[in-house]
């Protein structure tokens, strides 16, 4: 889970967000649009929000930041961020932030989420996606909207319950949850045609490398205190292709799960 450093809206007011987990990208670039979609069925009351006003905000400002893909952008569009953020921050969850959701974690930043899924969309179009770091689902839900099986693993327990209650709320029932250890990934369901993880290890789990399809896409934060977005095809049974994209900065990737 992550989010963007602009030094403008990412620590006012965020309490549990520190130098190395706050989900962020480290660089500034913007630009702005309009997408016109429905909203999940589904979901809870809106705390008086106009969501959908600020949703289309939200997707604008991912178009000046850089975001081109219509698919990614739609998806964005469709999918209502308060729902999984604690109600006192309801406010600011179409903010250009990363916000807090318990247990030292965040959700990450829109520009993080729309990112990372487009960069794994640029060669094709995958189909069984696995999502290491399921937080509170937001992640999860987007690529709900665009890929038909979609896999996610988080190792705190109590997250998971928030995030499977969340997702059932919205009747996203395409998405499957496990509670595990994401640096495992999730074998038997393997190969996968995309994996995206939201925290950052110093080097990427060799595990997950293997369960990437031929011609499957990587991307994960990669680094200690220092990160980049590192993008990683499978060319072949031992062969893969890195590409080093945008310093970022997102919580630290453990092993092991929380009870």
């Amino acid at each position: 889970m992550a989010a963007r450093d602009t030094r403008s809206g990412a620590s006012k007011g965020l309490q549990g967000i520190t130098p190395t987990n706050s989900n962020t990208k480290i660089s500034a670039s913007r630009l702005p649009s309009k997408v016109n979609t429905t909203v999940v069925t589904g979901a809870p009351s809106n705390l008086g929000l106009n969501s959908e006003r600020l949703r289309e905000a939200m997707v604008k400002r991912l178009r000046v930041q850089g975001i081109t893909n219509e698919y990614v952008l739609a998806a964005m569009q469709k999918v209502p961020r308060h729902v999984f953020v604690d109600e006192a921050l309801a406010s600011r969850a179409y903010d250009d932030a990363a916000l807090p959701i318990g247990y030292g974690q965040t959700i990450s930043q829109p520009w993080v989420v729309a990112r990372m899924i487009a960069a794994v969309c640029e060669q094709s179009s995958p189909k069984r996606v696995l999502e290491v770091g399921t937080g509170c689902g937001y992640q999860a839900a987007v690529m709900a909207q665009l890929f038909p099986q979609v896999y996610s693993i988080e190792r705190i327990r109590a997250l998971y319950d928030i995030a499977k209650e969340k997702l059932r709320d919205l009747k996203l029932t395409k998405i499957r949850l496990t509670h595990a250890d994401g640096m495992d990934g999730w074998a038997v369901s393997a190969p996968f045609d995309a994996i995206i993880v939201a925290a950052a290890g110093v080097k990427i789990p060799n595990a997950l490398l293997l369960q990437l399809a031929e011609s499957g896409v990587l991307i994960a934060p990669e680094g200690g205190t220092s990160q980049k977005l590192v993008k990683i095809t499978r060319t072949g049974q031992d062969s893969f292709e890195r590409v080093e994209l945008e310093a970022v900065r997102f919580v630290p990737l453990r092993a092991g799960v929380q009870p």
